[in-house]
């Protein structure tokens, strides 16, 4: 009976798992894997298991039947609370990766919290608490900024000068060229003659240029007020020399254009004019205006301005006597007497090479003026030179705002008559 029954036993337990329906086991299996999720928590006291795959159709159940532990088809039993556990059956191996768990999740939260909350403390007192370096840092670039404010205040209305300046340069352009087409090529009787090209170039070009140089010589103003470096402050002084440079290339231009507009001194202010010498500044006037503002001087600073004096005035000297020998020349060969018309031209001829070498004089003169310049540079230092470019500037403002003070000054109505 033993055979049979073990017989009957093989046969019970191998029976065909496809006469069972489908939709019951998923069912089954189903609900096995939501009373397990039940059991889920956040933070859980035991071990969470790992959710039993669904088959998808098309899967028999053999293969279900493989995947579950120790290859029995039915799920295995729920632990007891009482904790006793069969030691036959082994822990069922993890088939999926599971994220970290919310302990961990939690701790590292905590311990950004802590981490941001430290930083944030931190910085509170550094802002709260400040080493009076830091302060006197942040009081000097309050006050670098104020003045670069004043800065940007004042290059605001120099523009704005500008602006008005070259406007009214445009409407004197704007007259001469009106002139020149009403009165011609020819001088008329009781009308001044029109002004070459040249002539109006050169004055537009001389605006801009005293512009441009007032505008650097404020800079170096500033500098000096500062008391910055020498390192710096030879960048304003060279930027000076290069524009004096500038402005001598112009006149130099204009000597072989026309040099009796640039010996007239038209282009220049009324005050300017009294004290040209021959189209420009006269260099040893310039080295007295220098000693006035750069002292004190060293021994040997003072011995080779000295000499430099000497030198400019006999130099001076000697281009007056060469100019009034032309002028005297150029006057005695247009009063010759006995002129006739047949020799008018050869006359006029003689005269105009006469004044072809009066351009050489002025190129010279500027020339002189370069000199006397870079000289004065050499010979003192770099504090002392931008204090001399400054009251060279200074000095020839002063007699334009000379001149417009005069022509606009109150004048006296004609008295009663008698």
């Amino acid at each position: 009976m033993m055979p049979a029954s073990s017989t009957m036993s093989k046969e019970s337990t191998s029976y065909d798992m496809a006469e069972f329906d489908q939709s019951a086991i998923f069912l089954y299996l189903d609900g096995h894997d939501q009373e397990q999720r039940q059991t889920l928590n956040i933070f859980p006291s035991q071990p969470m298991h790992v959710a039993e795959p669904i088959p998808a159709k098309g899967v028999s159940m053999g293969m279900v039947a493989a995947m579950l532990p120790n290859g029995n088809s039915s799920p295995p039993k729920r632990q007891e609370q009482g904790g006793q556990r069969s030691p036959a059956v082994p822990p069922p191996a993890p088939t999926v990766a599971l994220p970290n768990s919310a302990k961990e999740t939690k701790s590292s939260l905590s311990k950004k919290e802590a981490t941001s909350g430290g930083k944030g403390a931190t910085s509170g007192d550094q802002e709260r608490v400040r080493d009076p370096k830091t302060l006197r840092r942040l009081a000097q670039n309050r006050e670098a900024a104020r003045k670069s404010r004043l800065r940007k205040k004042a290059y605001i209305q120099q523009l704005e000068t500008s602006r008005i300046r070259l406007s009214q340069l445009e409407q004197q352009v704007q007259v001469a060229r009106v002139q020149g087409v009403f009165l011609g090529t020819g001088e008329q009787p009781g009308f001044p003659s029109a002004p070459s090209p040249a002539a109006v170039v050169f004055d537009m070009e001389y605006g801009r240029w005293v512009e441009e140089h007032s505008k650097l010589i404020f800079q170096l103003r500033a500098a000096l007020n500062e008391h910055l470096a020498d390192e710096q402050l030879q960048g304003f002084v060279n930027g000076a020399m290069a524009q004096h440079e500038e402005l001598l290339n112009l006149k130099g231009a204009m000597a072989r254009a026309d040099v009796f507009h640039l010996l007239s001194g038209v282009w220049a202010s009324p005050a300017e004019r009294c004290f040209l010498w021959l189209g420009g500044f006269r260099p040893s006037e310039v080295i007295k205006v220098m000693l006035k503002h750069v002292e004190p001087l060293s021994e040997g600073q003072i011995l080779g301005i000295y000499n430099l004096q000497q030198s400019v005035q006999e130099r001076e000297e000697a281009l007056n006597h060469s100019m009034e020998a032309t002028q005297q020349s150029i006057s005695d060969t247009i009063a010759a007497p006995d002129v006739a018309p047949a020799t008018f031209m050869g006359h006029m001829s003689i005269a105009m090479n006469k004044v072809a070498s009066m351009e050489g004089f002025v190129m010279q003169a500027d020339g002189l003026r370069q000199q006397t310049l870079h000289k004065l540079h050499h010979i003192l230092t770099t504090h002392q030179a931008a204090r001399c470019m400054v009251a060279i500037a200074d000095y020839f403002h002063r007699l334009r705002a000379l001149s417009t003070l005069w022509v606009a000054r109150p004048r006296q109505e004609d008295g009663p008559a008698l």
